[in-house]
């Protein structure tokens, strides 16, 4: 393959900000604030009505408060699952709870094994940490940041139940293949589409593909709601058993007559009146503000793609674009850039410093490898060290060694920058400041 020029920079003679020239950008960088007079409008329809919680810890029909939340809820529920195009959708609190949730429900815990990324929030790893469960870290393809399906058949063992696959920054994860090896190893599917609103994977949205989808409406997302998460299953069975975990379930299994106990004991993941009528119309602007991210990070690639010591992860490797064969579609949560050090002689650190001092945000690293936390270094969670140390995990396949996966430590420590400014109210204009600041360094 032929080598990409060289860029060097000199940072004696450049007129960088840096070196006491005139920053690219002074003025401030936007907030993304997506709600407006209509998420106001619903809001206040709520508090004149008073409603602010209408959940019910039990199954008394003549209450006037419901197991299933108020009509704000199940209406979020229901235009989440007819977006989705799937049987049934439950909202918590947040997604982590969505996780913790997700998990319970497929019956894992103790002694088992869950195959989890190391690059992406730390709720996945800990959810079945939770209920005993042992979390094993496979690692990521070097191209999107997703799980790597050889990675993962690598680490299944005899106690793998499950794996929790993320669709890192909004790109699809190579979810067909990995979906192909969980059916051969009988491992149930979670899928973590946190950031991956919309993205979709051979024409399909992702979330819809496992057994249980989880979506973040953390206020950092595409849509938010403040806080909230929403799961989605196409089994009557799951959902009945995310809403027992969501709402006190082990004060519901006698009355309901439910006789599958096991990981039923609920946690108040109940997701507010307000909050749900918030979600309800961030649902029905998500289409628009995908296509305006897909704007902007096509017009950011085009800039940058000739530079040689970045390298774009927008999509997957065998997608080619809006015209693929596998109709993958990206929905860029953020701007994944791979800093390659070949090709200029300065450090990641010193670029991304140099940015900042023009006026431009790049944030190095993304998430450091999961396993190198205290936790796991230490395996120390709950007392005694449970569930590290119990006697039947012993044989639980739990290398936390830095090297444990190398490829999400070389993206971590070496090449990742992370820009955000692909979002709403950002324009093109905005994205020329990035353009430019870059092009100045590389000409410096």
């Amino acid at each position: 393959m032929k080598l990409k020029k060289k860029f060097e920079i000199n940072l004696k003679n450049g007129r960088l900000s840096i070196n006491g020239g005139s920053a690219v950008r002074k003025k401030k960088w936007p907030n993304n604030i997506t709600t407006d007079h209509k998420e106001i409008l619903a809001v206040t329809k709520v508090l004149k009505k008073g409603n602010l919680s209408l959940f019910e810890g039990s199954f008394n029909a003549e209450a006037p408060f419901s197991f299933n939340g108020g009509p704000n809820v199940c209406n979020l529920e229901k235009k989440w699952s007819n977006y989705y195009g799937i049987k049934y959708a439950v909202s918590m609190n947040s997604a982590t709870s969505c996780l913790y949730g997700a998990i319970g429900s497929l019956n894992i815990g103790f002694g088992d094994e869950v195959i989890v990324s190391p690059f992406t929030m730390t709720a996945c790893a800990t959810a079945p940490l939770i209920y005993g469960a042992i979390p094993v870290f496979a690692d990521v393809e070097p191209n999107t940041g997703c799980i790597d399906p050889e990675s993962f058949k690598k680490k299944i063992s005899k106690r793998t139940k499950a794996i929790i696959v993320v669709h890192q920054f909004g790109i699809p994860a190579n979810i067909g293949k990995i979906l192909e090896i969980a059916k051969l190893n009988n491992i149930k599917v979670i899928e973590d589409c946190a950031q991956a609103h919309g993205a979709m994977f051979q024409g399909k949205f992702v979330g819809t593909f496992g057994d249980i989808g989880v979506f973040s409406l953390n206020v950092n997302k595409t849509i938010q709601s403040g806080e909230g998460g929403i799961c989605i299953t196409n089994s009557k069975e799951l959902d009945f058993r995310l809403r027992l975990i969501r709402n006190h379930g082990e004060a519901v299994v006698d009355s309901a007559n439910y006789k599958k106990i096991t990981n039923i004991i609920g946690f108040n993941y109940r997701m507010t009146e307000l909050t749900a009528a918030i979600a309800i119309e961030q649902l029905k602007k998500l289409n628009k503000l995908n296509v305006y991210r897909i704007k902007l990070v096509n017009y950011f690639y085009n800039k940058i793609k000739k530079i040689s010591f970045l390298e774009t992860l927008i999509r997957r490797p065998e997608c080619n674009g809006c015209n693929c064969k596998l109709k993958c579609k990206s929905v860029f949560y953020v701007f994944p850039i791979k800093f390659i050090k070949k090709y200029i002689n300065i450090s990641r650190k010193i670029f991304s410093q140099i940015c900042i001092n023009e006026g431009i945000r790049f944030y190095e690293g993304y998430t450091r490898p999961l396993y190198l936390q205290s936790i796991y270094q230490k395996k120390k969670l709950f007392k005694f060290n449970y569930p590290f140390s119990a006697k039947e995990n012993f044989l639980c396949n739990k290398s936390y060694s830095k090297g444990t996966c190398p490829q999400a430590e070389k993206l971590f420590y070496e090449e990742i920058l992370i820009n955000e400014d692909i979002r709403f109210p950002n324009k093109k204009e905005d994205i020329d400041d990035i353009i430019k600041a870059i092009y100045k360094i590389t000409k410096a």
